[in-house]
């Protein structure tokens, strides 16, 4: 075919192909020969083999030290010079890195500057005096020095740099720190203004990074330590101490800790952190845990109202009670618990386990008023009018959304809460014959496995848009539903529900493919025509999300979002009228169980801070490791390196999970012993060092 053959492949401008050097966290490495115009997906994803260790997809660098870093919302981007440019980035000489979540943006960046000022000829003063002032102001950010107005020095420099400097090498050095500023600006004022760096990998920010990861601040290496000298009481205190729910966390936490850990990420399996939390939690006594508590009397004893039982509210009380305030607790259901007791079933949460913990809460300063709900029996106002001086809002999100299509009203179409209450609250079993359920998040999973479970059933299935890597659901629940025998089908969309004498039998669907990715990085999905079709359906689930009830406080002046929730300040938790606080699911919608109760220790600090008259600004800190627990000497360091290997949970057999009966079990001493003697204690290189 020759040159004209060669000119046919590419796009308009960019003819032909081009080799990249394929490298980073993706599953094939090595070189590759694409046609211009080939996307970025494409190259990741089908011949990259995506990445690896169920990691996310961050970014993706081209060009070498002088591209740009392209964001998951670019994963469709065609990769050519042209579209390159216009993206942030640039072709240069082919090199294609892929990063994952556990990458640091800042860091990367700083990284690249560190070879381009060292490459530099040093012959004009923007490149030579300009990347350094770049790498300097990164460092800063990255040890933790950083200051706001830095970002604006840092753009300023990087463009001027780019226009001035003389040669090609100068010109392309800001490309990295300028499109991370563009696309990931959120994580340089995350590292400046929360001292934090998500990714884990700025030591000055992060310490352990398990430590780091966790919304509560556990210190998980303190907990695996005692536990592998088998010192549980000291264990327990560990985790029990910034966590309000021990024994809950130990069941239904997603575990964000686990992505963090180093040694998942240096090759191996991560440490099982709620497994040996599990199993402390289930081997002692929580009344082994006396806490400090604050003494108020008179005036200083200012009353607080807490609406919401849930994860916030409980760990919010909780935390006020501590510090001697008086609290009293409004919960719409008859029991405490909120969204832990209506929303998950027994089977992961026994009931009995959920009540310890609570129970251990519910202490001489703090009352609880069930069966007692907001813009029905009490209203802010009125709380106010009686004598709270501060009512924290902290009802979970328990208003199903709808589909929005013909039919949603007829016998047998329940929403997820209404479904979930009724058997999580009254044991009522409302499904029968084929059961559908339309979603892919937590509650969905819950609503397939609780139906599954239920006499009359035929089949259950799980209608998702998507595909299923991109169900928000935790992943070992997607895993234990498809054991359990629940059907799963993507890329699939209802459009009416059909029923006979006013009850549902059925629902036509429609077919989906993915599109490009929309602002959350997701593919978005698109319907493919004259793809209808029907399925014969008895009962239906809608579970697409939920939203917490703003009606309930229509007339007390609470500014609110328009996705549905509580407006605050983010730092400081506080609305728009004067003593009255928000968080959890409230502000943010659903959300896990540790971040809400994340929210509710942080409410209750920025209450206490109110009462006392004290500005709601805090300086942000660092939470590094202190504690100093010695490393147990390695005996026989060849039978070590044989027995590492994450330890295996039991469950109970498909055919033995019926009702309620807890799905996982405890493991043994042994095991909890043996996986937390794999913990690579992060924490000594903080701790040791402090005390030699």
């Amino acid at each position: 075919g020759g040159a004209k053959w060669f000119k046919c492949i590419g796009t308009e401008k960019s003819k032909g192909t081009k080799v990249f050097a394929l490298a980073g966290n993706v599953r094939n490495s090595g070189l590759i020969e694409v046609p211009m115009g080939t996307t970025l997906r494409e190259i990741v994803y089908d011949i990259g083999g995506g990445i690896p260790n169920d990691k996310k997809y961050k970014a993706a660098q081209t060009g070498g030290p002088s591209g740009g870093c392209l964001p998951i919302q670019c994963l469709d981007v065609e990769i050519d010079y042209d579209s390159l440019a216009k993206a942030g980035s640039i072709m240069g000489s082919g090199g294609l890195i892929v990063v994952d979540e556990n990458t640091c943006m800042i860091n990367l960046a700083k990284f690249f500057l560190e070879f381009t000022k060292e490459e530099s000829c040093g012959k004009c003063t923007p490149c030579r005096e300009g990347i350094v002032g770049m790498h300097e102001i990164l460092t800063r950010i990255t040890e933790g020095r950083g200051k706001m107005e830095d970002l604006d020095v840092l753009e300023n420099l990087a463009n001027t740099i780019k226009s001035t400097a003389l040669c090609g090498l100068g010109q392309s050095a800001p490309n990295p720190v300028l499109a991370t500023l563009r696309y990931f600006r959120e994580e340089f004022i995350e590292h400046i203004r929360d001292k934090k760096c998500s990714a884990g990998v700025c030591k000055e920010l992060t310490g352990a990074p398990c430590q780091a990861a966790c919304p509560l601040g556990t210190e998980v290496w303190r907990y695996a330590a005692h536990l592998q000298r088998e010192e549980y009481d000291e264990a327990y205190i560990a985790i029990r101490t910034p966590n309000p729910l021990p024994s809950v966390c130990a069941r239904v936490c997603n575990h964000p800790c686990e992505r963090s850990c180093r040694a998942g990420r240096s090759g191996g399996e991560a440490i099982a952190v709620r497994t040996l939390k599990r199993f402390v939690t289930d081997t002692i006594d929580p009344s082994i845990y006396k806490p400090e508590r604050v003494k108020l009397e008179g005036k200083a004893a200012k009353k607080v109202a807490v609406i919401g039982a849930g994860p916030a509210g409980l760990s919010a009380a909780h935390m006020l009670s501590l510090h001697g305030y008086p609290v009293t607790i409004f919960e719409q259901e008859e029991k405490a618990g909120g969204l832990l007791r209506a929303g998950i079933p027994a089977y992961r949460l026994p009931r009995d386990i959920l009540d310890r913990d609570i129970e251990a809460l519910i202490d001489e300063n703090v009352t609880f008023k069930g069966n007692t709900r907001l813009g029905r029996d009490i209203t802010v106002d009125g709380l106010l009018g009686e004598g709270f001086e501060a009512v924290f809002i902290a009802m979970g999100s328990h208003k199903s959304l709808s589909l929005g299509i013909e039919g949603e009203e007829k016998e047998g179409v329940f929403n997820s809460m209404i479904f979930l209450k009724a058997y999580n609250l009254k044991g009522e079993k409302l499904s029968k014959g084929r059961v559908g359920i339309i979603g892919g998040g937590n509650s969905a999973m819950d609503a397939a496995r609780i139906s599954i479970r239920q006499e009359g059933v035929e089949s259950v299935t799980v209608f998702y848009r998507r595909s299923r890597e991109e169900m928000p659901a935790i992943n070992e629940e997607i895993e234990e539903a498809i054991e359990e025998g629940i059907i799963l089908k993507t890329l699939i969309a209802p459009k009416r529900i059909i029923s006979t004498d006013g009850r549902i039998t059925g629902i036509e669907f429609q077919k989906n493919e993915l599109g490009k990715a929309d602002d959350s990085g997701r593919r978005r999905p698109l319907p493919i025509e004259n793809s209808e079709y029907i399925e014969s359906i008895d009962t239906l689930i809608i579970a697409i999300s939920e939203k917490p009830d703003i009606d309930n406080f229509a007339g007390d002046d609470i500014d609110t979002t328009k996705y549905g929730t509580v407006m605050v300040d983010s730092a400081t938790m506080a609305t728009n009228r004067a003593g009255v606080f928000a968080g959890g699911d409230a502000v943010t919608g659903p959300n896990t169980v540790v971040e809400a109760m994340a929210a509710g220790k942080k409410a209750a600090i920025m209450i206490e801070h109110h009462l006392k008259g004290k500005d709601l600004k805090l300086e942000a800190t660092v939470n590094l490791p202190e504690y100093y627990i010695p490393q147990l000497a390695v005996e026989d360091e060849e039978e070590v390196t044989e027995s590492v290997g994450r330890c295996r949970v039991y469950k109970l057999p498909v055919e033995n999970r019926k009702g309620d009966i807890e799905v996982e079990r405890t493991i043994s001493e042994e095991e909890a012993i043996c996986e937390a003697g794999r913990c690579l204690r992060c924490d000594l290189e903080f701790t040791k060092a402090s005390v030699n």
